[in-house]
């Protein structure tokens, strides 16, 4: 059977997962790349340092966000967001990155490894700490048999 997810469903999706994928277009170029992110309050929040990513955002706020929960290819669900670009400061980017550090460190094999995908302390300050802010969701799934 393949359909719509609700709203809750969405959400659910959103909220349990931790890796999803940000599309971001630029002068005729389109960039997509896997990210680590924390849902809440309606927006993807997530980090990066500096490169052709937060470049591409900064001169084009406009995303699509993507998320999926796949158990085999027979049963799935997908989430497709759109929503904007907004670089955080201050006291507001220091509480998303804790909650970034408290949501993405237990998912890493070894934590004090500090895996590329992970957030290495000595690196905290020089991270751009952003939140995407959702304007449409959409979702889908599939799920056949038990």
């Amino acid at each position: 059977m393949l359909g719509e997810l609700n709203k809750r469903e969405i959400i659910d999706v959103l909220e349990s997962q931790f890796i999803g994928r940000l599309g971001c277009h630029l002068n005729g170029e389109t960039y997509i790349v896997p990210v680590n992110y924390v849902y809440q309050n309606n927006a993807i929040y997530a980090h990066s340092g500096e490169g052709k990513k937060i470049e591409m955002l900064r001169a084009n706020p406009r995303v699509c966000f993507q998320v999926d929960e796949i158990d085999n290819m027979f049963k799935w669900k997908s989430v497709i967001l759109w929503g904007t670009f907004e670089e955080l400061k201050g006291v507001e980017r220091q509480q998303v990155m804790q909650g970034l550090i408290l949501r993405i460190m237990p998912n890493t094999n070894d934590p004090a490894r500090n895996p590329s995908h992970g957030i290495n302390p000595a690196l905290h300050d020089a991270l751009i700490v952003y939140r995407i802010n959702i304007e449409e969701a959409t979702g889908r799934f599939e799920s056949h048999g038990g």
